[in-house]
C-alpha cells in the first residue's frame, strides 16, 4: 500500500470516529482528536475555537443545542502527505433529523473543510477551516490573475 493510500484510509477512519463522537455528544473524545493547540474555524460561529478545553466545551454545546445533528464527510481528497503532516479537503454536510417518527432529515449546510493533520504518532487535527457554500474560499486559487 502506498503512503498516500495508507493516509487516505487513516483519514477516512478519523472522520468516521470524529463525526460519530460529536453526533453522540462525546465532547471529550471529539476534542481529544485535535492537537492540544488545535483550531476549529467556522463561519457558523463568531470566533475560532482554540485548545482542548474550548474544543470540548464547543462540542458539548453543539450537541446539547442540536442533539439530532449529523456530520457527514464526503469527497475526501488528500492535498499533501508527508511523514509528519496530512492536508485534506473534503465536503462536510450538516444534516438534521427533523422528524423522529419517520427519520426524515434535511441538509442544513454544505461546507468544504480544509484540515491540517499532524502525526503524533497517530493523526491529530491541528487546524480545520470550514467554508460554507456561498462564501468565498480563502484557499481557492484564482483561475485568472
Amino acid at each position: 500500500m502506498t503512503p498516500e493510500l495508507e493516509a487516505f484510509v487513516e483519514v477516512q477512519h478519523f472522520y468516521g470516529r470524529q463525526s460519530l463522537a460529536i453526533d453522540r455528544g462525546e465532547a471529550a473524545d471529539w476534542a481529544a482528536m485535535f492537537t492540544a493547540d488545535g483550531v476549529f474555524d467556522s463561519p457558523t460561529y463568531p470566533d475560532p475555537v482554540v485548545g482542548t478545553s474550548a474544543l470540548e466545551e464547543f462540542a458539548r454545546t453543539v450537541h446539547q443545542g442540536s442533539p439530532h445533528l449529523h456530520h457527514i464527510v464526503t469527497n475526501v481528497a488528500l492535498d499533501g502527505v508527508t511523514d509528519d503532516t496530512v492536508v485534506v479537503r473534503a465536503n462536510l454536510l450538516i444534516v438534521t433529523t427533523h422528524d423522529l417518527t419517520t427519520g426524515g432529515a434535511r441538509i442544513e449546510r454544505v461546507t468544504t473543510i480544509t484540515d491540517q493533520f499532524r502525526r503524533l504518532p497517530e493523526l491529530r487535527l491541528h487546524h480545520r477551516l470550514v467554508v460554507r457554500d456561498g462564501q468565498p474560499d480563502p484557499l481557492k486559487k484564482e483561475l485568472h490573475p
